[in-house]
C-alpha cells in the first residue's frame, strides 16, 4: 500500500482509508493524521484542530477513541474487544472503555444467509432441514444464527458468517497494518505502545474467529475435557453440516445465567460455585479455558447445570505455566507476598528493573483488601493483581490477562447470585489438588516419559560435543571472552588467598612434627604460620568490606 511515501493501491482500500483518516478527524485525532503525514494525500482534512499534540489529550480521549472505533464498523469494533482484554498494552482507562464496545449488528437477509449455507454444504436447504426460522435468534458483526430442525428430527442452532465479511477484515487489516506502521515511524510518543505488534496480535485473533473450523475443534476438545463431569454441558457439533463458514451445533434451550432466579426452581449459590470450580478446573486442571466467560455466554440447563457458549476466544495453558500459575494463585490465597514475587521473578515476569520494595507494599495492600478475614465483602482481587504489574511494568503474557479478566468475570456473575460467593475458596481445593498432584512421584515417571527423546538426543550428542570441543582446543581455535571488571583488585585478593591456603596448609603438616622449638607444646614453625595466616585473613576481610564486593 505505500512506496516511496505515496499511498498506493486498489481505488476501494484507498476510499476506505480515507473514510478512516476522516473519522479520525471528526473525533479530534487530526494531529496523528497529519503526524503521520497523511494530511496531503487527503484532500478533504482541514488544519483545525482542537488539540495540537498528543500530551494535550484529556480524559475524554478513551470515551473517543471507542466512538472512532464504532463509527469504523464491525473489524474495529472487533479490535476494540480484544484490547479490552488487554490493559496491560493500553491502559485501564481505555480498556474499561472499550469493554462497552457491543457486537450487535443488523441481521442479514434470510434468503442471502440460505444461500451461504446452500453453498457450503453443497445441498438444497430442503435436503438439509426439516425447518430452517428465517428470524435469527441473534446477530453480530460476523455472523448470526438461526433455529432449525435437522432431517434426523435434532434441534439445532446455525452459526452462518455474513457474506464479504472475509474480504472486509483482509482490507481493514491491511489499511491498520500500513497505518500501524506510519504511526511507529512518525509518532515517537506512541512507540511505546508497540502499535504494529497490537495489530499483529488482533490479526491473529480475529481470522481465527473467523474459522468456523477452528471454532468446531473448540467446542470438541472442550467436551471431551469435561466428558465425566454432569455439572457441565457442551453442546454437540454437528460436523457434517459444519464448515469453514457454517457451524451447526446443538441447540441451547435453557436459561442465561444473569436471568437465574430462585423462583423459578433454580439453586443460584449452588450454579455460582459450579461456575467457579468448572472455570478453576480449564484453567489449572485442563489448561484450555473460555477467555470470554461474561453471562450472555453462559447457560443455565435443568438441574443447575452449566452450559457454555460461543467458543471463538480460548486461552491454552501449557503443562509448565499451569503448574507455575497454580503455585501462584496459592501464593496469594496465602497472603504470601514473598513467595508471589519469588514465584513471578521464576516465571520470568519480574527483572532486576523492577522496584521490588515497592511492589511488595503494593501487594500487601492488596491482599489484606481483597483476601483478608471477609473476603466475601470484597471482589476483584485478580484484576488488582493485573494492574499492579501494569504499574510496575512487569511482563505479562496474553494468557494471563485473558485469564484475569476471566475470573473477574466469574467472580461478579458469581457475586450476583449470591452475595457470600467467594471464588477464591471455592477454587481453592481444586487449586491445592494440582499442586500436591505435581509432586507425586508417578509425575516424574510421566515428566521422564514425555522428554526422554529430547534426553536420549542429548546423551547421544555429548561424545560429539566433546569430540568437537577437543578438537578446537587442540587446533587453539577456542576462545575465551572476559570482561575486565577490577581485574587488579580481583588478582589481588586471589593471591592473598593462595598464600593464605599454603600457610595454613603447611603449618598444618609441621605442627604433627618431633623436631624443633616448642611454644605451649606447639611446634614454633607452626605457630608462627598461623599467626601470619590470621593477619592474613583479618587483611583479607578488611579488602573486601573497603571494596564493597
Amino acid at each position: 500500500m505505500e512506496l516511496g511515501g505515496t499511498l498506493v493501491g486498489k481505488e476501494n482500500s484507498l476510499k476506505r482509508l480515507r473514510e478512516i483518516l476522516k473519522v479520525l478527524s471528526k473525533y479530534e485525532f487530526g494531529y496523528i493524521v497529519e503526524k503521520i503525514k497523511l494530511k496531503h494525500n487527503i484532500p478533504f482534512l482541514g488544519s483545525s484542530y482542537e488539540y495540537d499534540s498528543i500530551e494535550e489529550l484529556d480524559e475524554s480521549t478513551p470515551e473517543r477513541i471507542r466512538l472512532v472505533l464504532e463509527e469504523l464498523g464491525p473489524t474495529f469494533i472487533k479490535l476494540g474487544q480484544t484490547l479490552s482484554t488487554r490493559p496491560d498494552l493500553v491502559g485501564r482507562e481505555i480498556a474499561s472503555e472499550f469493554e462497552k464496545l457491543q457486537d450487535d449488528d443488523p441481521p442479514v437477509d434470510s434468503q442471502i444467509i440460505q444461500n451461504v449455507i446452500e453453498e457450503e454444504l453443497g445441498l438444497p436447504l430442503n435436503k438439509i432441514f426439516n425447518s430452517f426460522d428465517e428470524v435469527p435468534l441473534g446477530s453480530a458483526s460476523i455472523g448470526q444464527v438461526h433455529r432449525a430442525v435437522l432431517k434426523t428430527g435434532e434441534e439445532v442452532a446455525v452459526k452462518v458468517q455474513k457474506p464479504g465479511v472475509e474480504e472486509t477484515i483482509k482490507k481493514d487489516i491491511s489499511i491498520m497494518e500500513f497505518l500501524a506502521k506510519r504511526v511507529d515511524s512518525f509518532v515517537p510518543q506512541l512507540k511505546i505502545y508497540n502499535v504494529p505488534g497490537i495489530v499483529e496480535e488482533f490479526k491473529r485473533s480475529i481470522f481465527k474467529e473467523i474459522d468456523y473450523e477452528n471454532e468446531a475443534l473448540n467446542i470438541r476438545r472442550f467436551s471431551e475435557n469435561f466428558d465425566d463431569d454432569p455439572t457441565v454441558h457442551v453442546p454437540e457439533v454437528y460436523k457434517d453440516f459444519s464448515t469453514l463458514k457454517v457451524i451447526t451445533m446443538e441447540l441451547i434451550d435453557g436459561t442465561k445465567i444473569s436471568e437465574v432466579r430462585k423462583e423459578d426452581g433454580f439453586n443460584p449459590k449452588l450454579i455460582a460455585e459450579r461456575g467457579a470450580i468448572s472455570y478453576f478446573k480449564q484453567v489449572v486442571v485442563h489448561g484450555f479455558f473460555h477467555a470470554d466467560p461474561h453471562p450472555s455466554n453462559i447457560y443455565i440447563l435443568d438441574n443447575n447445570v452449566i452450559c457454555y457458549i460461543d467458543f471463538g476466544m480460548m486461552g491454552i495453558l501449557d503443562d509448565e505455566f499451569k503448574n507455575e500459575l497454580s503455585e501462584m494463585i496459592i501464593y496469594l490465597i496465602n497472603n504470601d507476598v514473598n513467595g508471589m514475587i519469588n514465584q513471578l521473578t521464576y516465571m520470568g515476569m519480574i527483572d532486576e528493573h523492577v522496584d521490588t520494595r515497592s511492589l511488595k507494599y503494593d501487594l500487601t495492600d492488596m491482599m489484606f483488601k481483597y483476601y483478608g478475614s471477609e473476603l466475601n465483602q470484597v471482589h476483584g482481587g485478580m484484576n488488582e493483581l493485573v494492574n499492579i504489574m501494569y504499574k510496575y511494568k512487569i511482563f505479562m503474557p496474553r494468557e494471563l490477562v485473558l485469564l484475569a479478566r476471566s475470573i473477574g468475570m466469574i467472580e461478579e456473575t458469581g457475586e450476583k447470585l449470591d452475595p457470600n460467593f467467594n471464588a477464591v475458596e471455592v477454587g481453592k481445593p481444586v487449586i491445592e489438588k494440582v499442586v500436591k498432584k505435581k509432586f507425586l512421584p508417578g509425575n516424574f515417571v510421566d515428566y521422564l516419559k514425555k522428554n526422554f527423546i529430547e534426553m536420549e538426543h542429548n546423551l547421544k550428542n555429548i561424545p560429539l560435543t566433546v569430540a568437537k570441543t577437543l578438537y578446537k582446543l587442540e587446533e587453539g581455535e577456542i576462545r575465551i571472552k572476559m570482561e575486565h571488571m577490577g581485574i587488579e583488585r580481583i588478582s589481588n585478593k586471589l593471591s592473598v588467598v593462595i598464600i593464605l591456603s599454603a600457610l595454613l596448609i603447611g603449618s598444618s603438616l609441621i605442627m604433627t612434627t618431633d623436631n624443633g622449638i616448642y611454644i605451649f607444646k606447639y611446634h614454633h614453625i607452626g605457630v608462627i604460620g598461623f599467626l601470619l595466616s590470621a593477619i592474613l585473613g583479618l587483611y583479607l576481610v578488611i579488602f573486601i568490606i573497603k571494596g564493597k564486593e
